[in-house]
């Protein structure tokens, strides 16, 4: 394996973010902006527009690379998801042109000289990093196999090696860092718990509701999917909030 510098030495982090939707590329800018604070190079592989990383992070140590490797899942809606449609574009993503991809991204991370790959929570990255002899972590709180296993069983089983190849790929990981609101994930080994990481807060609390045009002492849950159309956004005010909880 990649020997690691030594302690206050620069290190270089490829950080791999999934494709589906903000919300995974949101909490990797926090974790990505504590790391150059540190004095640390990130190269983020992403998807995912660059100013969702640039308003939040203005520094040489931030190196953005346009790819997509992981599509997640295809959705009509925030709520309404094609299992068939989503394993099929997976396929087509990440599984026919495995070879290829494999073969770039290892070429890639020795030429960056990448000390440590992290991965939220794309699979082959785990598997490139093993064939470049590079450790890699994931950090999440859920994993493709878990959610496609529910895909395979809705749209047939002629996709479910998928599910077996990612849960593989994941093996070859470290470890995960698990973030709250967890799923079953058996094919990390070793698992670290923290807590929840979201980004920084630009608005108060009296200004968000100003704008919303809620009154303070109304209590509300807003549910919402990055990524959507704003008519998609949908506030429910109530008396009293019995349990809330996260939608992925």
């Amino acid at each position: 394996m990649a020997m690691m510098k030594k302690k206050g030495d620069r290190l270089v982090f490829a950080y791999y973010v999934t494709g589906h939707g903000f919300g995974h590329a949101t909490r990797v800018v926090e974790v990505v902006r504590h790391l150059i604070v540190a004095g640390h190079d990130v190269h983020v592989v992403t998807a995912a527009p660059d100013f969702v990383f640039t308003s939040e992070i203005q520094s040489p140590r931030l190196f953005i690379r346009k790819v997509l490797l992981d599509c997640g899942a295809v959705q009509a809606d925030a709520l309404t998801v094609d299992p068939l449609a989503s394993l099929e574009m997976y396929s087509k993503t990440a599984v026919l042109p495995r070879a290829s991809i494999l073969a770039t991204e290892v070429e890639w991370l020795k030429s960056i000289e990448a000390d440590l790959v992290v991965s939220d929570v794309v699979p082959v990255v785990c598997q490139a990093a093993a064939n470049a002899g590079i450790s890699s972590v994931c950090v999440s709180n859920f994993s493709w196999d878990f959610i496609y296993a529910e895909y395979v069983m809705a749209a047939g089983y002629d996709h479910r090696s998928i599910v077996w190849q990612i849960a593989q790929d994941y093996s070859h990981c470290k470890f995960l860092i698990r973030l709250p609101g967890y799923c079953p994930m058996p094919a990390f080994r070793d698992v670290i718990d923290v807590p929840l990481v979201v980004r920084r807060l630009h608005k108060s609390r009296a200004e968000v509701r100003k704008e919303l045009g809620i009154a303070d002492g109304v209590k509300l849950v807003i549910f919402n999917f990055g990524g959507q159309a704003n008519r998609q956004i949908k506030i429910i005010k109530a008396k009293e909030i019995i349990a809330p909880f996260f939608v992925h």
